[in-house]
C-alpha cells in the first residue's frame, strides 16, 4: 500500500506539468462556454424590444390603414337634376350631386345677374330631384323668402308662397305650384315659367293668354286661383 503511494506521487512529480496543463486548458473550455452561453442570452434580451417595436409599429400601420379605408364613401353620391330659371347667368338644367345646396347649383349656373332679387330665394335650401330654381328680377317685386320663413317653417327656395288672399302668384309659383291649379299638368306649368322667363312678368292675369296651350276656357277655370301681385 505505501508503495503504490509511492509510486503514484513519483508519477504526479513526473508529470505534474500535463496535468497542470489539462487543468489548465479543461477550465479554459469550461470558461469559454459559459461566456459564449451568457452572450448569447445577453444578445437575446437586446433584440426583444427591437421585435416588440417593429411588431407595435406594424400594428399602427394597419390600424391606420383601416382607419382610412373605412373613411373613403362606399358608393358615389346620389345624382338629381334640377331646373335653374330666372336671373342668372346660365339657366339651363343640372345634373348635380344630391347633397348639394341651392347656392351650390346658382354659383354653377354663373351666379346672380345684376337684376337678380337674391332675397327671393332660400339659398341654404337642400336640393331636391325635379325642383326648378326661379329667381326672381327686383323688378318683379316678390315677396322675400326671408319674410316669408318668418310666418311659416317651410323653406321658400322656387317655391314663392301664395299672396294673403290665398291666390297664386303666377309671376313666383314654381312648378308644383303651378300644377295645383285646375286644369294645369305639368308641361302646361313648364310653359308658363319659360313664358316668363323669356318675357319678363305677366302684368295682368288675361297675359296668361298668350302662353301656348292656353285659351278663354282654361283661363276662365284659374282666373279666381291666380294673380300677378305680391
Amino acid at each position: 500500500m505505501d508503495m503504490d503511494k509511492e509510486e503514484i506521487l513519483k508519477i504526479i512529480k513526473e508529470r505534474w506539468k500535463i496535468i497542470v496543463l489539462v487543468v489548465t486548458v479543461l477550465g479554459i473550455l469550461i470558461g469559454l462556454i459559459l461566456f459564449l452561453n451568457f452572450s448569447r442570452a445577453t444578445n437575446i434580451k437586446q433584440n426583444e424590444p427591437l421585435v416588440i417595436t417593429s411588431q407595435s409599429t406594424s400594428t399602427k400601420n394597419l390600424k391606420k390603414k383601416l382607419e382610412e379605408s373605412s373613411s373613403l364613401p362606399a358608393t358615389e353620391p346620389e345624382k338629381i337634376v334640377v331646373d335653374v330659371k330666372g336671373a342668372v347667368k346660365n339657366p339651363k338644367v343640372y345634373t348635380v350631386s344630391a347633397n348639394l345646396r341651392v347656392n351650390d347649383v346658382v354659383q354653377m349656373a354663373g351666379g346672380f345677374t345684376d337684376e337678380a332679387d337674391q332675397k327671393s330665394i332660400n339659398l341654404a335650401e337642400k336640393l331636391k330631384d325635379g325642383q326648378v330654381i326661379y329667381v326672381a328680377t327686383i323688378a318683379e317685386k316678390v315677396q322675400s323668402v326671408i319674410s316669408s320663413s318668418n310666418s311659416d317653417n317651410s323653406l321658400g327656395t322656387s317655391k314663392s308662397p301664395s299672396t294673403s288672399t290665398g291666390k297664386i302668384n303666377i309671376n313666383t309659383a314654381d312648378l308644383s305650384q303651378l300644377q295645383s291649379l285646375s286644369g294645369i299638368g305639368q308641361k302646361k306649368a313648364q310653359d308658363i315659367i319659360d313664358y316668363r322667363t323669356q318675357n319678363g312678368p305677366f302684368k295682368s292675369i288675361e297675359d296668361l293668354g298668350n302662353v301656348s296651350g292656353f285659351g278663354e276656357k282654361s283661363l276662365d277655370k284659374i282666373k279666381d286661383s291666380i294673380t300677378v301681385d305680391k
